[in-house]
């Protein structure tokens, strides 16, 4: 029996990085929503940071609620992709090269997306995390959480059912 030698936790840490790397890339919407994602293992939190161009009503002044809604969905399809993906990152199968090419990568598809707006989005740095309901191998539900300063005090929430590729049609060329 061989046993594997572990890689160094710098290797792993970066081969993680930049594989979330490839998937955000992977979604052109995010770079103009001017979002990015903050690692800690496998948990990930989504920050979209202030801007003015998202402000919707500029006499509170409040953020835009397709700006928060599309904030929302883009944290539960990173965050649902992440989690599928992570067996094959952590063992080196999925490569960024891979994602970013798209021969070996694909992104659920949106069937549905609930937007709860609990109060106004105020004009600084939101947060977001999404925790996923259930995942299968062709459906999957997502409920997200989005705050500003206290984690305890939401400004929206929402929920979104996907439709998880074909692990098949993933695959091929």
């Amino acid at each position: 029996m061989t046993v594997r030698t572990p890689e160094p936790v710098q290797v792993v840490k970066q081969r993680r990085d930049d594989a979330l790397a490839a998937i955000v890339a992977a979604i052109p919407y995010i770079q103009f929503l001017n979002v990015s994602f903050e690692r800690r293992g496998d948990e990930l939190t989504a920050v979209m940071a202030y801007r003015d161009t998202l402000i919707g009503n500029p006499a509170l002044p409040a953020l835009h609620g397709g700006a928060i809604a599309a904030f929302l969905e883009v944290a539960a399809v990173i965050e649902l992709t992440w989690a599928t993906a992570w067996a094959a990152i952590e063992d080196g199968t999925l490569t960024p090269e891979a994602i970013t090419s798209g021969h070996q990568f694909a992104l659920p598809k949106t069937i549905d997306f609930t937007v709860d707006y609990l109060r106004s989005g105020l004009p600084r740095d939101a947060y977001a995390r999404a925790t996923i309901n259930r995942s299968g191998r062709r459906y999957a539900s997502v409920h997200v959480e989005a705050w500003q300063d206290n984690r305890d005090r939401l400004f929206a929430q929402g929920t979104g059912h996907f439709l998880m590729p074909d692990a098949n049609s993933a695959k091929a060329d």
